[in-house]
C-alpha cells in the first residue's frame, strides 16, 4: 500500500469514527421503532374486505384463496404493537386443494401473517414467510373506483386489486382480484 493510499484510508477511518460519535446510542425504543416501520399504512378510506382471485393461482397443492385487509383501526393497533395470534390487518390465505377435507367439509387453509406491509388507498404491498411455501409477497394496485362500485353492489365481479404474487421462486404477474365484504 502506498503512503497516499494509507493516508486516504486513515483519513476515511477518522471521519467514520467522528460520525459514529455523533450517532445517538441505541436505546430500547429503536427495535420497536424499526419494527413499526415495517408496518406502514396511509388509508384515509376504508379498504377492508376479502380480495378474491378472479382466476385460479396455484402453487403445487396450494391455491391462493384471498388477500384480507382489515379496517383502519386494525392497521393502527397492529402498528402500535397489538398483535393478536392468528390475525393481522393484512393477510394472505392459501387453500390446500389436494389434502382431505376437514370434518366440516372445508379445506385446510394456510394463513400468512405479514413480516412487513405498506398499504395505501392505491397500493398494497405485503411480505410474509411460510414454512411450506417459503417467501411470499404481493405487490398490487388498488382501484378505488372499482372498489366503490363493488361496495355499492355488495360484491362485484369487477377487478379491484391487480398485481404480482411471488411464492418462493415463482412469480405470478397480473393476478386480478375482486372484492367481497365477507359474512
Amino acid at each position: 500500500m502506498t503512503r497516499a493510499h494509507f493516508a486516504a484510508v486513515a483519513a476515511l477511518a477518522g471521519l467514520m469514527a467522528l460520525a459514529a460519535c455523533d450517532r445517538p446510542a441505541r436505546g430500547p425504543e429503536e427495535p420497536a421503532a424499526s419494527k413499526a416501520s415495517a408496518f406502514r399504512h396511509d388509508l384515509p378510506e376504508d379498504v377492508s374486505g376479502y380480495y378474491i382471485p378472479t382466476e385460479e393461482v396455484r402453487i403445487d397443492n396450494w391455491r391462493l384463496h384471498h388477500v384480507f385487509m382489515g379496517q383502519v383501526p386494525d392497521f393502527i393497533a397492529w402498528r402500535d404493537g397489538e398483535r393478536p395470534a392468528g390475525f393481522a390487518p393484512v393477510m394472505i390465505e392459501f387453500e390446500d386443494m389436494v389434502g382431505p377435507p376437514l370434518e366440516n367439509g372445508n379445506r385446510r387453509r394456510l394463513r400468512l401473517i405479514p413480516a412487513a406491509y405498506d398499504v395505501t388507498e392505491s397500493r398494497v404491498r405485503v411480505q410474509a414467510l411460510s414454512g411450506g411455501l417459503g417467501a411470499v409477497s404481493f405487490d398490487g394496485k388498488l382501484d378505488q373506483g372499482a372498489l366503490a362500485t363493488a361496495r355499492r353492489n355488495l360484491g362485484d365481479k369487477g377487478v379491484v386489486l391487480k398485481g404480482t404474487l411471488k411464492v418462493g421462486n415463482r412469480t405470478f404477474n397480473n393476478v386480478s382480484m375482486r372484492w367481497w365484504a365477507g359474512d
